[in-house]
């Protein structure tokens, strides 16, 4: 009797042993998503939350994730089941990315049979040939990290002789173990509740980015614009989001580089109809800007999506002219002390006169909610009413009731000249004066004012001891002279300026 019983818990032991081995070695899909969100950072970054339904067994089994971006950060996942929390632990994970690619099924067959269909010239009809194959023909390369292959030629034994890259079409019988078509997730879970969970799942992904852009309309007086934001939101993550909620946010987050250095967006051009109401909503997100899509949308792998974020009317602007004199190759040499007492140095002028164009990020300019930063593109009317470009650049991130300052290139007739007119050395070389006059020409057919902007970089320490026009300090290493010229006029300043160390 006692010895029955010990067979009987042998047998149920095996068979306790053979479901839980054949649970692993069988592992479930899990469902597809039913539901997905994305939050986008404009860093390269994304955060993907999403829910299905996994039918899990009791005790240990493995499931499949499917449909996984190639770009996964698997270091950040998080999984619970949100239909018993305490129920189901993943006790291991594995990201599977060993995809289908010809050198990796060539692999799985050195050593067995294939086929090879041939074509018979005299006949006009095909046939086959079976042979051993020696060599797939391909070897991996390290390249910065990754696997390249190269082809050297296949090797085959057909009919007992080896052939070197043998005539015909290779047919394989099937598809290998070990190679997928997708990247997917395998875990090892333990659950103390078998039946169906619905679970959440999040985790970070690289190449799935968005950046902002923006389109400026400038009126015929330039005292006016309209200005369009666009979201461009680019997805080469390896995978489709079908009816995402969309969130992005905007700021400086900090970020260990080394994580995601190897993912490179790709921008692409891209539109879409414009709409009248507000389609983001602006929220707070701990020290960041978090903007909200109001309905969902489909985020496609391989695509560039362009959503409109902001639209302001008659945005009040101002076109500014700026002479900066100074040539660039000194702007770096700022207070150096090897020649700050060389009087032959910093003579060489820029003739450039920038043109700017201002605007205030306020609810009175039409705007005032945070702007990300982006690239902005400036168009103008001509004398057909054809709208032409006349310039772009990059704004930062700009809070609400700042200013923004746009540089679209140097003006066509206006010329700046700049130069030194004296220069004094004393006490040992330890106190110097410099004399410069700045001349600017305006060949325009009307008025124009002009911001003269001059830099003391030859020390800290300095004053300006005599000036022929009225002049602000911008700050420690800038000085600004405004002055207006008439038409076909020209502007002379004068100033001298007292070094001392």
């Amino acid at each position: 009797m006692k010895q029955r019983r010990i067979v009987a818990s042998l047998i149920a032991l095996t068979a306790v042993l053979s479901l839980t081995i054949y649970s692993q070695t069988n592992p479930k899909r899990a469902g597809e998503r039913t539901s997905v969100d994305l939050t986008i950072y404009n860093q390269n970054l994304s955060l993907i939350r999403e829910e299905r339904t996994f039918s899990i067994a009791k005790g240990l089994s493995r499931v499949i994730v499917p449909d996984i971006p190639a770009t996964i950060d698997g270091t950040s996942l998080h999984f619970s089941s949100l239909t018993d929390p305490l129920a189901v632990r993943v006790l291991e994970q594995n990201y599977q990315y060993d995809l289908v690619n010809q050198a990796k099924l060539l692999e799985k067959y050195i050593g067995k049979e294939v086929e090879f269909v041939r074509f018979n010239e005299d006949t006009k009809k095909e046939y086959a040939v079976t042979g051993k194959l020696l060599a797939a023909g391909f070897q991996a390369q390290p390249v910065s990290m990754l696997s390249q292959y190269i082809n050297s030629g296949m090797v085959a034994e057909i009919n007992g002789k080896v052939e070197i890259n043998p005539a015909g079409r290779l047919v394989l019988p099937s598809l290998p173990e070990g190679l997928i078509l997708k990247p997917q997730l395998e875990w090892l879970v333990e659950n103390t509740r078998p039946g169906e969970h619905k679970t959440e799942v999040s985790y970070l992904a690289g190449q799935l980015s968005w950046n902002a852009n923006y389109v400026a309309l400038l009126n015929a007086d330039d005292t006016k614009l309209d200005l369009t934001g666009w979201v461009t939101v680019t997805n080469n993550s390896g995978t489709s989001f079908k009816g995402a909620g969309l969130k992005l946010v905007a700021g400086d987050i900090n970020l260990v580089r080394e994580e995601f250095n190897r993912y490179r967006p790709m921008l692409m051009d891209g539109a879409m109809a414009k709409t009248e109401e507000p389609q983001f909503k602006q929220t707070e997100l701990f020290e960041y800007k978090l903007y909200t899509l109001q309905r969902h949308t489909d985020v496609n792998d391989n695509e560039t999506k362009q959503v409109e974020l902001v639209s302001g009317k008659d945005v009040t602007s101002k076109k500014v002219f700026i002479y900066d004199g100074l040539a660039d190759q000194w702007r770096s040499w700022y207070n150096s002390y090897s020649y700050r007492n060389q009087g032959t140095f910093g003579q060489q002028s820029n003739t450039k006169v920038g043109v700017f164009v201002t605007l205030k990020n306020d609810k009175n300019s039409g705007l005032g909610i945070p702007l990300p930063k982006g690239k902005v593109r400036v168009y103008k009317r001509d004398e057909d009413k054809k709208e032409q470009f006349i310039g772009e650049d990059q704004i930062d991130h700009t809070p609400k009731d700042e200013e923004l300052r746009l540089y679209l290139g140097n003006a066509f007739d206006i010329v700046g000249e700049r130069a030194q007119t004296d220069f004094k050395s004393f006490a040992s070389g330890r106190v110097v004066e410099e004399t410069i006059q700045i001349k600017v020409r305006n060949h325009k057919e009307t008025p124009a004012e002009v911001q003269i902007y001059e830099h003391p970089w030859r020390w800290s320490q300095w004053e300006i001891t005599k000036s022929s026009t009225e002049w602000t300090k911008v700050d420690q290493t800038t000085i600004k002279f405004p002055v207006k010229i008439e038409k076909d006029g020209e502007k002379v300043v004068t100033y001298t300026i007292r070094y001392s160390w």
